[in-house]
């Protein structure tokens, strides 16, 4: 494991629902880490494509839209597509239900890996994901894969969407965080799967504080 004080990355991967961005979220206050929230950016993308009327299978469309889409964080980690303050679009159940295919096409996770890379290179930094620890920083200083049952992610996820105002059911949640897990397994660039080096947590029964104590507790003195 990589333990440059100097620059420290921290990967935290695993299935949706299982409080990944939540728990990076905080953990990056704590630690005064820049928190790159890399699910949004293939939201982002996905939500372009589905503006543009592109689909998964056009290879060309996707090509030109990667060369004409920029993707940034303002100082609220709002995503910013072509400067265009898109945090609430990107949430939406149309853009959640669509996301994985895009997700899957090979030039997109290339494009947006060197992103994320360009992006953490100069700081101290918490990403989540799929593949942060296998693909985007297989030499992160630390990585941690969460794991939590279907039925509570779903849960928690409703209850997400109720605060945001998402107008989906509990079913359609369950159902879509099942088909997700699939495809995200299954795909052949960059399945989520766990690094072999990294701490395995089962959330299932954890508070988002609990959770983010275990992390701070392995990172210790070394941020």
């Amino acid at each position: 494991m990589n333990t440059n004080k100097s620059h420290i990355i921290i990967a935290i991967d695993g299935p949706s629902g299982t409080g990944k961005s939540t728990t990076a979220k905080l953990v990056a206050k704590d630690l005064g880490f820049t928190y790159l929230d890399t699910g949004a950016m293939y939201r982002a993308i996905t939500f372009a494509a589905l503006e543009n009327g592109i689909a998964a299978d056009d290879k060309a469309g996707i090509d030109r839209l990667l060369k004409s889409t920029q993707i940034r964080f303002d100082e609220q980690n709002h995503i910013l597509i072509n400067g265009k303050d898109c945090e609430q679009e990107i949430r939406g159940k149309r853009v959640t239900e669509a996301v994985s295919p895009y997700s899957a096409i090979p030039e997109v996770r290339a494009t947006l890996t060197q992103w994320q890379r360009e992006i953490a290179k100069e700081c101290n930094c918490i990403l989540d994901g799929r593949d942060i620890g296998t693909v985007v920083f297989p030499h992160a200083n630390f990585k941690f894969f969460l794991v939590t049952d279907l039925k509570v992610r779903a849960e928690r996820r409703y209850l997400e969407c109720q605060q945001k105002g998402i107008p989906m059911t509990l079913e359609e949640i369950e159902k879509n965080l099942a088909e997700r897990d699939r495809i995200d397994s299954s795909r052949a660039t960059a399945p989520l799967k766990k690094a072999e080096d990294a701490i395995e947590i089962d959330t299932t029964q954890l508070s988002i504080q609990q959770q983010v104590k275990i992390i701070e507790d392995r990172v210790g003195v070394v941020a």
